[in-house]
């Protein structure tokens, strides 16, 4: 597990931490033997750290079987003989109980447990006759797993939607090949089946009556020939998409994977080569947006000032890494760019997230070299 993963899931308990304020004053204050002290200090700290994995079990989706189910009751049986023990004080440890059980228990078992360990926090502070003054704590164990309740339901839904949304991305993947296999049999089938009938007509032509035979295998021939041209033209207009086209699906390709798209509402007219160029960079920021980053948004802009485009795909998913590498996509679309005299750039956007930023000149390097020059006579 990831230590940034760990502490995320650990996380959703650290704020009910604060309410140790109050066994850790009366710890520090009350006069006790140093004995008593020490071991109260010592269930205090497991009790905590048997707490948070708790917590990060709950929230980590993992099996909550009969060990998990351990820790927890360890959990309740430890903060019931602390609170009993040492007093009112320490009653506000039956919170943790209530937003553990809330938080890892099965729907059927929250609310007697919850139930429970709010009595118990209540007979603890009647005991002393401060029921009056403590009431808060009973009433904190309900509403804390009210809040629990509501914060693990988010947490499950979040994880189903995030699912769901991969499951897009594979699905809108799976779609685009097979749309492309599906061109590349309608464009070979009639071809192939002609070529198969006509080679298997020469060859049984070849001996009666060649004259024929070879007419039959120049048919042939040609039928090759068209066939090739077709693919040729089909797989140019699947790897040479033009910008507009790429954006268009983009859009189509990121909403349905449940990622919000912004796109510019115009594409200027820009020379072939760099609007296939930029057809690429789109293409693959796409692709890396859907497999990678995790986004919600991403925002596509397009800007030229009659000297150079400049195209900035950016998303607010989880950026680059420190050791990650530029796959051979990227390494593939710098080299793309750059024979046009343009430049690729990658990294962590401005306000987080990935932005992948490609500058074309519109104007030929060969002629803005020569532009400056005088002939001389």
């Amino acid at each position: 597990m990831e230590p940034r993963t760990r502490w995320q899931r650990i996380g959703w308990a650290l704020p009910w931490l604060l309410f140790q304020f109050f066994p850790v004053a009366d710890l520090v204050t009350t006069d006790r033997p140093l004995a008593v002290r020490a071991v109260a200090g010592a269930g205090l700290l497991v009790f905590t750290v048997v707490y948070l994995d708790v917590f990060r079990r709950a929230f980590g989706g993992g099996c909550w079987g009969p060990p998990a189910l351990s820790r927890l009751a360890f959990v309740a049986v430890l903060a019931v003989a602390l609170a009993v023990w040492l007093g009112p004080s320490w009653a506000g440890l039956m919170i943790y109980v209530s937003a553990a059980s809330a938080a890892a228990l099965p729907q059927r078992w929250v609310w007697p447990a919850v139930v429970a360990a709010a009595a118990v926090c209540a007979a603890v502070v009647a005991a002393d006759d401060m029921l009056g003054d403590l009431f808060i704590l009973p009433v904190m164990c309900l509403l804390t797993a009210f809040g629990l309740r509501g914060t693990r339901h988010l947490v499950e839904v979040n994880n189903e939607l995030a699912e769901a949304r991969e499951e897009l991305a594979r699905n809108a993947v799976a779609e685009e090949r097979l749309r492309f296999a599906r061109d590349l049999h309608d464009l070979l089938g009639h071809s192939l089946s002609l070529i198969a009938l006509k080679s298997e007509l020469a060859g049984r032509l070849s001996e009666v009556d060649p004259a024929r035979a070879r007419t039959e295998m120049a048919d042939v021939e040609s039928v090759a020939r068209r066939a090739l041209a077709e693919v040729r033209d089909a797989v140019s207009g699947y790897r040479q998409v033009s910008c507009a086209q790429a954006l268009a699906e983009a859009r189509s390709a990121l909403s349905g994977a449940g990622i919000a798209v912004r796109v510019p509402t115009r594409v200027p007219t820009l020379p072939g080569p760099v609007d296939a160029a930029l057809g690429w960079v789109v293409r693959e920021a796409t692709t890396n947006v859907l497999r990678h980053s995790g986004a919600r948004t991403v925002t596509v802009t397009l800007t030229d000032d009659g000297a150079e485009a400049v195209l900035t795909v950016a998303d607010d998913g989880r950026g680059p890494t420190e050791d990650s590498a530029p796959g051979s996509g990227l390494a593939g679309l710098s080299e793309r760019v750059g024979a046009l005299g343009g430049r690729l750039t990658g990294g962590r956007g401005r306000d987080g997230g990935y932005e992948l930023r490609a500058v074309l000149p519109l104007v030929p390097a060969a002629v803005r070299e020569s532009a400056p020059q005088t002939v001389s006579r």
